[in-house]
């Protein structure tokens, strides 16, 4: 691993020392409940790996995109589920800034293997600006710097790179290790053969990392929105399906050279709308009037054989099948979501990118145990996968 983990750091350095630790906790809140944990899960082998070591851990975080100082945007109910998940111990303490005398003060109050969470970043628009001053106020908190928010790290921010570059010590988390292990092995050595789940909708968003990993898959298999981009390139009827026709012309080149490895759907569940409760199962060509929302039985049948039958290789799974969130739509997920499950069991390594994909995984009835990794990057993991610099992990190596 080109950076340093806290577990390469004498315990004795942690005693009694200030640890700012950038965490993502930019999770779902509705009506002051926290929904998916599995961001706030990720981190806690960071965070009580420094509260056993006697640190006064003190967590940084965005939550949202919040206008100046909405109330919406609070981190104070992340505070109590993190709360909720380590029992007394730690306790953990919530700060109403994160900046400024009080935090201060807070922070000063702190006993060793206390654990305080400060109030939303971005609160303070200096924070998305990488503004030098809101950079030293943070680093004025702590005496070691510790990321463990892969899913920011694309970002130049003040608590991802702007902050970091004044400490000494400069560490990576152990999700932000792990994922970048991970993400490393599918970006430059897959174990073959190595199969790739594209869904979802944005083509886009996909584009850089597809064309890293297309030279070096085996098989890719296009669903969700994003198949009609290449369904259409090769001259099928797509209805009223989503389509990029902007993306068209990258579409057609990537079937001209990667045609034989390419997968697509061959039938279609259908609909007039998302709320049209008469559903078609359609084969070939789309009706004018119908929309695809997920993958037929047909195509369920293909994807599944190729994804559960890897033979101990390697599966990258990112944005769902179909419009999941609908019954009459969720097959083609589920059923992909179990193959993965399958393909894990039989010794494939099996990774899962994307929230998405995630909230899809857990819908289908596979635990986070069924996969060998599920990576909360989204974006970020997209970006790295595509071979772009990600500041918040370069700032880790010193460079």
């Amino acid at each position: 691993m080109p950076f340093r983990t806290p577990a390469d750091l004498a315990d004795s350095q942690f005693d009694g020392k200030r640890v700012l630790v950038r965490v993502d906790f930019n999770v779902s809140v509705n009506n002051g409940a926290v929904g998916e944990d599995y961001r706030i899960r990720m981190s806690l082998p960071t965070i009580e790996y420094l509260t056993k070591r006697g640190a006064k851990v003190i967590l940084a975080s965005h939550l949202g995109r919040p206008e100046g100082n909405e109330r919406q945007f609070s981190l104070a109910p992340v505070a109590k589920r993190l709360s909720d998940i380590v029992g007394k111990s730690p306790p953990i303490r919530f700060a109403d800034d994160c900046v400024g005398f009080e935090v201060e003060d807070q922070i000063e109050k702190m006993n060793s293997g206390d654990v305080l969470l400060l109030e939303n970043l971005r609160f303070h628009k200096e924070e998305e600006l990488n503004d030098p001053e809101f950079s030293k106020k943070l680093a004025a908190l702590a005496d070691i710097y510790v990321n463990d928010a892969f899913s920011t790290s694309h970002r130049k921010h003040c608590s991802t790179y702007g902050a970091a570059w004044l400490f000494d010590t400069r560490l990576a988390g152990f999700n932000l290790s792990k994922e970048v292990e991970y993400l490393s092995m599918i970006r430059e050595n897959p174990k073959k053969p190595f199969v790739l789940v594209v869904g979802g909708v944005k083509i886009k968003d996909k584009i850089g990392a597809l064309e890293h990993l297309l030279p070096k898959a085996d098989r890719v298999m296009i669903g969700g929105a994003a198949a009609y981009t290449f369904l259409k390139a090769k001259g099928v009827k797509t209805g009223r399906s989503l389509v990029d026709d902007e993306r068209l012309p990258w579409v057609t080149k990537a079937l001209d050279t990667y045609g034989d490895k390419i997968m697509l759907p061959t039938d279609h569940i259908c609909a007039a709308s998302p709320s049209d409760t008469s559903v078609t199962m359609v084969k070939g060509d789309l009706p004018n009037g119908m929309s695809g929302f997920d993958i037929g039985s047909e195509t369920i049948e293909r994807y599944s054989a190729e994804v559960g039958d890897n033979g101990g290789g390697t599966v990258f799974w990112n944005g769902p099948m179909g419009m999941f969130e609908i019954r009459a739509f969720s097959n083609g997920t589920i059923n992909v979501a179990k193959s993965m499950a399958l393909a894990f069991w039989r010794g494939s390594k099996t990774l899962i990118g994307g929230g998405d994909t995630l909230e899809a995984m857990k819908k289908s009835g596979v635990a986070e145990n069924e996969v060998s990794h599920v990576s909360t990057g989204g974006g970020a993991t997209l970006r790295y996968l595509a071979g772009d610099e990600m500041p918040g992990v370069v700032i880790l190596n010193g460079h």
